[in-house]
């Protein structure tokens, strides 16, 4: 009989916490793997894609990445769809405000993304 190899448990990726103006919190992963930050920086899939067209994608693909929790009216948000979904949902000041801090927080704990 195989022996079935032992997984190391994960280690928690440390966490930073970015409150709007209505005291909403948005909880992002302050590192990402390198496989996923080479996979965030590579371009449109395909030519056919339109520069707005990639831009909501990347935009999206790094929320979808970076955010753990988003408290919103003290109803907090933990699951990856729900918080996509609650993101896809946003107005646009809001989408804006995610759009804003994501790009602050990659400027500090993910350079390379930055830009």
């Amino acid at each position: 009989m195989a022996k079935r190899k032992q997984r190391r448990p994960r280690q928690k990726t440390p966490t930073v916490d970015y409150v709007d103006t209505e005291g909403n919190t948005l909880t992002l992963r302050q590192s990402l793997s390198p496989a996923t930050i080479a996979k965030l920086g590579e371009g449109p899939a395909t030519a056919a894609t339109s520069q707005e067209d990639a831009w909501h994608r990347r935009a999206e693909l790094l929320f979808e990445r970076l955010a753990v929790r988003w408290e919103i009216a003290d109803l907090p948000l933990t699951d990856q769809k729900m918080l996509l979904g609650r993101y896809r949902m946003a107005d646009s000041q809001t989408q804006q405000w995610v759009r804003e801090t994501i790009a602050e927080h990659l400027e500090r704990h993910i350079p390379e993304l930055a830009g």
